[in-house]
């Protein structure tokens, strides 16, 4: 189901986030697929649940609509349940970002110029990744 993308100024973005319960993995196994569903209509490359109205931490990533600007991205699809940075590094590196809940909206972002990530995945399993 598409849900609705909530824009800057809801409550729910400036919310912080609770971790996702993951004894109930029907419901964000459910959630998960909406948001999934959600981001392609919005032919967005990321989603986080408070964009839904979910305050908790789970998050997907779809690079796969910008490979051919970023050949590494071909097939990048994520799914990131209570993701934890573990380490990122010191060097920079500036993007240019847009945000499904401010649309049209586009400006350069700084961050690390790479990090490594734990978090569970969409099959509830534990994983650790560099990105």
């Amino acid at each position: 189901m598409v849900l609705p993308i909530y824009l800057y100024g809801s409550e729910v973005l400036r919310e912080k986030a609770l971790p996702a319960d993951l004894s109930d993995k029907e419901r964000i196994t459910k959630l998960v697929a909406d948001m999934e569903e959600t981001l392609a209509k919005a032919e967005g490359c990321g989603l986080a649940a408070p964009q839904v109205g979910e305050s908790v931490r789970i998050l997907i990533v779809d690079g796969t609509g910008m490979a051919d600007i970023y050949p590494y991205l071909d097939n990048f699809k994520r799914v990131m349940i209570n993701p934890v940075v573990i380490e990122e590094s010191a060097r920079k590196a500036t993007y240019s970002e847009g945000c499904l809940s401010i649309p049209g909206v586009y400006c350069d972002v700084v961050r690390p110029e790479s990090m490594t990530v734990e978090y569970y995945d969409a099959n509830f399993e534990k994983v650790t990744e560099t990105f």
